[in-house]
């Protein structure tokens, strides 16, 4: 909040409406999001399926009384040692940008804070223990995702155009349950990850159906992934899959029209198995191996390479995560209001969203128009621009402004490297924008 206000000359004002705005909830939080949203459907073309990702984040919060703030288990921890934080649990989904040569890039466009509710003392009543666990069953987080799933379809069916475009979700194990796959809305598809152990059907036989008496709604049962993974009968199918910028060869396998009773007896499923990636931690070092992924699709006949390229999408999610909170700060505002915990983290995930649109509109993954990298900075250059160059222009365009400099093109002046430049030739715009960046 300091620093919004310092950026913006306010410092010397009163700043009491600024906490006001966030306090008493006058920030249209969904509007906000839903321009992102617009955005990056208007720049898909015609028939393009809306791709987005659907994953949860802790803000971390040590504050006593804040609210919304809980003991979770520390996602960063080692896994052989459960560690617990204090911190605020956010549910985010996030849409994926056009790609321009096979590299996409996700921008987030719902923020929601998923708090559980805190669990009455030894001498509460009855009731009070009934409404807790009324409460704790409807703040489940798969419920929220649920909510959160046929919100955002709703909102595409109001978009111009929305109607006829469907609905890609991808999200990791952890969603991959009833709750939320027995209530996607029409024109949507999930795309999730699956035990291995998943007790499997296979879909009923209509030459068995009876006549008369109850129908059979699933078939007799069928492998498990792993035991269909191992299944030397089954051979084993390879594609060129690229991703970052980099080609991988992937094998696979797929099996189709099966069914789970968890997704329920109406949802035919197909599943993909994506044998493990050798990979080195250095070079020379011996070939590991990562683990094998279980993928189940609920669009029985969406082709594997559509399927896996909508899950690897899944990971730029984490990268949203990171520079949100490493890179802008989301979490770190010191507000207390109940309104205030929940807008103004969502607020700078909406300008963050804002950000990431208006650099693939105007730079896509080109380096023209942005300042040079510092002589520091890795000389490859990386498949995107970076989350780090955006921010450094939008300050250099900031202050330029306030300099009086319209052409940012020689904003930033690189010397001669065969001589030893004097003392104070740089520019001085430049240097006070890399200063404050």
């Amino acid at each position: 909040m300091t620093g919004l206000l310092t950026t913006s000359g306010s410092q010397f004002q009163d700043w009491s409406a600024a906490f006001r705005l966030f306090s008493q909830d006058r920030l249209p939080v969904p509007e906000i999001f839903s321009v992102v949203r617009r955005a990056i459907a208007d720049q898909l073309p015609v028939g393009a399926p809306f791709r987005a990702v659907l994953d949860d984040s802790l803000l971390r919060r040590c504050g006593l009384h804040t609210p919304g703030v809980a003991w979770r288990r520390d996602p960063l921890g080692p896994r052989f040692q459960t560690n617990f934080v204090r911190g605020q649990r956010f549910l985010q989904i996030s849409a994926a940008m056009p790609g321009i040569d096979d590299i996409y890039r996700l921008a987030p466009i719902a923020f929601l804070h998923t708090p559980t509710p805190q669990k009455p003392n030894r001498k509460a009543t009855v009731e009070q223990l009934a409404q807790y666990r009324l409460d704790a069953r409807d703040s489940r987080l798969s419920l929220r995702a649920a909510q959160q799933m046929i919100q955002l379809r709703q909102s595409l069916d109001q978009d111009a155009g929305g109607k006829e475009r469907s609905l890609w979700l991808a999200f990791d194990g952890g969603y991959t349950n009833s709750t939320v796959l027995k209530q996607i809305p029409p024109h949507t598809t999930c795309i999730g990850r699956i035990r291995k152990d998943a007790n499997l059907c296979f879909t009923p036989d209509p030459a068995l159906m009876k006549v008369r008496g109850r129908r059979l709604r699933y078939g007799p049962q069928a492998p498990t992934p792993e035991q269909f993974r191992t299944d030397e009968a089954e051979p084993w199918q390879t594609m060129t899959f690229t991703h970052s910028g980099i080609a991988h060869q992937l094998r696979y396998k797929r099996r189709q029209n099966i069914m789970w009773r968890t997704a329920g007896a109406h949802q035919i499923l197909q599943l993909v198995i994506i044998a493990p990636l050798a990979y080195r931690l250095r070079k020379g070092s011996k070939l590991l191996y990562r683990d094998p992924a279980y993928l189940i699709c609920t669009d029985p006949l969406l082709e594997p390479r559509q399927i896996i390229e909508a899950y690897f999408q899944r990971w730029d999610i984490e990268v949203n995560f990171r520079d949100e909170k490493t890179l802008l700060g989301v979490g770190q505002a010191q507000v207390r209001a109940e309104a205030s915990v929940e807008s103004a983290p969502a607020l700078t995930v909406a300008a963050y969203g804002m950000l990431l649109v208006s650099a693939q509109r105007a730079f896509g993954n080109s380096d023209d128009g942005l300042l040079p990298q510092p002589k520091w900075a890795a000389s490859s250059k990386g498949p995107r621009t970076s989350t780090q160059q955006i921010l450094h222009q939008i300050r250099a365009e900031v202050w330029g402004r306030g300099l009086g400099i319209q052409s940012f093109s020689p904003f930033a002046s690189n010397l001669p490297t065969d001589t030893k430049p004097e003392k104070c030739t740089f520019p001085i715009a430049s240097a006070v924008c890399y200063a404050n960046g």
